[in-house]
């Protein structure tokens, strides 16, 4: 979703890409009135269905993204600012002046002829062709834009003619829209910005894109917590709840009636949603079936980044036995529990986000339930911003609610709330804090201190050697394999690897690789389509010892509770590369002497000087290692009785 903007940066976006002239030809109302285009567009133009440009279609936009509509945001700003990047398309109007005129015959001809011409007809001049072709990648703009490529357009000829128009970027090294945004000048004349830049703007010693950083870019994109609560209660309010009787239809297909059970709590649905967490909950409940014990797990109905506050109330999801149920009030599965005698029970809360902490304790008395487990699979319990990173871009520690920092970011006004909810859960509880590794026991202890009844620290994969014991062979003449593992994402340190594979592409020493579900296009660098899946639960692992990778790159911005996909390289042979607050990746690269943890000046320096050829597979002769995956809460419960 796009971020919260006012009127005037609304306008100054949407500016760029309007077609006053055929804003005006297509609604001649508008240019009998004399309203300007821009200024109608954004007050009511794109409510009353009307299209800004010709190749955007407002009614299209909306139809085909709900969440936009439902939002109510300006179609053609979230699609500039956020839409393109998330790979949704923009269709072209289905009006013309043409048609437009014979609907409107009082109308003064000339008003009906678009300021910038027909945009499938235009061709532009060998000489303009030219200029454009010595700033344009070709193979990044088909990469980055699936829909010309299958075309068969020419790029060239595409961006020139109607990719600018779209925000279309020319070039991994070009932003169209930092360039309007830096250089409103050049914004307002209405100039093609590559071109500009080409012809005058480098000369004049302007930058083709900001160089700010990453973490400045996921500042310019925040949105405040408020915004990311009203996206949760909106797309909670769409579920309606099933019967209650849907519920105790489902019980005759369980495995002991519930009246042995193990009731979890977690963030979302762990069987429909792909992550580390939730691989995790599907292995814990694949233990239980096979204990033969009943699963009930309650999930909010839409994902929140929070607690929800006193007095709000929402429907549960309900999995049980690893099958979705439906969405039921809490007050439904109060009902259910409370009528069936109890046997052998247990109690684990994956996560309270979302959820109500006076219902979560009604569901639990009703289960008989007075103690269990709590896992610290992230920061939760300590700040609505889980991963403790301060306006999501640098680690705080998480210091005192009421401090001077707390003040600056954006979640410290819910913190208190957050914290208070969790207080209530472990003063009506007796609940034992499990974490998945030291470096997050610390990090929460260090920041919680309402009492409870026991720590354990149980990771949910241990490397084990292989037998008979296996190391890499010595060395082979090739590049040095630097691979960026998992998701292309801000937090995840993407845009350092991004930089990295820009500034040393050309360099023989260096072959880039990225192994993830997805990947950015226009790179010079080798990408491998891997997804980890619980009939693929090794797929990373073997891809990553598959192609031989000397080093992976782990660089998460924020304090990682625990990261597989770093467990996954070590056990590989690679040598994990990490920056300093990534948590328990640090830790692991540290104390186990897996790799190296750096500042980002650091890492730069090591690929310059050659220093981080020295981790070679070849050179190092690293162990190999299989994983071991727990079973997670399975594994702390007593056996059970026969």
């Amino acid at each position: 979703m796009a971020p919260a903007a006012s009127d005037d940066q609304v306008y100054r976006v949407v500016s760029t890409a309007v077609d006053a002239g055929f804003y005006h030809a297509t609604n001649p109302d508008v240019a009998t009135a004399g309203i300007d285009a821009v200024s109608h567009y954004c007050a009511n133009g794109w409510r009353e269905g009307r299209d800004p440009c010709p190749w955007f279609s407002t009614a299209a936009y909306l139809q085909a993204n709900p969440d936009v509509a439902a939002a109510d945001i300006n179609p053609l700003f979230h699609y500039l600012i956020v839409g393109r990047d998330e790979g949704r398309l923009a269709r072209p109007s289905d009006r013309t002046p043409e048609v437009v005129a014979v609907a409107h015959e009082d109308v003064a001809p000339a008003v009906l002829e678009p300021s910038h011409g027909h945009f499938g007809d235009f061709h532009a001049p060998p000489e303009v062709l030219a200029l454009a072709a010595t700033g344009f990648d070709a193979g990044f703009y088909l990469g980055a834009n699936t829909d010309v490529a299958a075309s068969g357009t020419d790029p060239l000829e595409h961006f020139l003619n109607m990719g600018w128009h779209e925000g279309r970027d020319p070039s991994m090294g070009f932003s169209l829209r930092d360039y309007l945004e830096m250089y409103p000048d050049v914004a307002a004349s209405g100039e093609n910005p590559l071109l500009h830049f080409l012809e005058k703007g480098k000369s004049q010693g302007r930058a083709p894109k900001r160089s700010l950083g990453f973490r400045y870019d996921i500042i310019m994109g925040l949105r405040s917590m408020d915004e990311r609560l009203k996206d949760a209660a909106r797309y909670a309010s769409r579920v309606r709840p099933a019967p209650v009787t849907t519920l105790k239809a489902a019980l005759g297909e369980t495995r002991t009636g519930l009246k042995d059970l193990h009731l979890t709590f977690s963030h979302d649905n762990f069987m429909a949603n792909l992550g580390g967490v939730q691989l995790c909950l599907q292995r814990e409940a694949a233990h239980l079936a096979d204990r033969g014990l009943d699963h009930l797990n309650l999930f909010p109905t839409a994902f929140s980044p929070a607690v929800l506050a006193p007095g709000q109330t929402g429907l549960v999801g309900v999995l049980l036995n690893s099958r979705l149920v439906g969405h039921f009030t809490t007050a439904d599965v109060v009902e259910v529990l409370a009528a069936i005698p109890g046997g052998e029970r247990s109690l684990a809360i994956h996560s309270l986000l979302g959820h109500a902490p006076d219902a979560v304790l009604e569901v639990i008395a009703a289960a008989g339930l007075t103690a269990g487990y709590f896992w610290v699979h992230d920061f939760a319990s300590l700040c609505t911003g889980y991963t403790l990173l301060r306006n999501d871009v640098a680690h705080c520690g998480a210091p005192a609610p009421d401090s001077a920092a707390c003040g600056i970011c954006i979640h410290g006004q819910h913190r208190m709330i957050q914290v208070r909810a969790h207080e209530q859960l472990f003063k009506a509880l007796d609940l034992i804090a499990v974490a998945p590794s030291q470096a997050a026991m610390d990090t929460w202890k260090a920041g919680w201190t309402y009492p409870h009844a026991g720590e354990i620290v149980h990771p949910n994969a241990r490397l084990v050697a292989r037998k008979p014991p296996r190391r890499v062979a010595r060395g082979t003449d090739r590049p040095f394999r630097f691979a960026f593992v998992g998701m292309p994402a801000g937090h995840k340190g993407w845009p350092l690897f991004r930089e990295v594979v820009i500034r040393y592409a050309g360099d023989p020493r260096y072959q880039f690789l990225h192994l993830g579900s997805r990947t950015e296009p226009g790179l010079a660098l080798d990408f491998h389509q891997v997804s980890v899946s619980p009939t693929r639960p090794l797929a990373m692992l073997e891809t990553l010892e598959a192609l031989e990778v000397d080093a992976a790159m782990v660089w998460s911005i924020c304090n990682e509770t625990f990261s597989l996909t770093a467990y996954e390289a070590i056990a590989a042979g690679a040598a994990l590369i990490t920056g300093t607050d990534s948590g328990n990746v640090a830790a692991l690269a540290r104390d186990g002497g897996h790799g190296l943890v750096l500042t980002e000046a650091e890492l730069m320096a090591q690929i310059e000087t050659g220093a981080l050829l020295k981790l070679a597979r070849g050179r190092r002769r690293p162990q190999l290692y299989d994983l071991a995956y727990s079973a997670l809460t399975v594994d702390l419960l007593p056996e059970r009785q026969p």
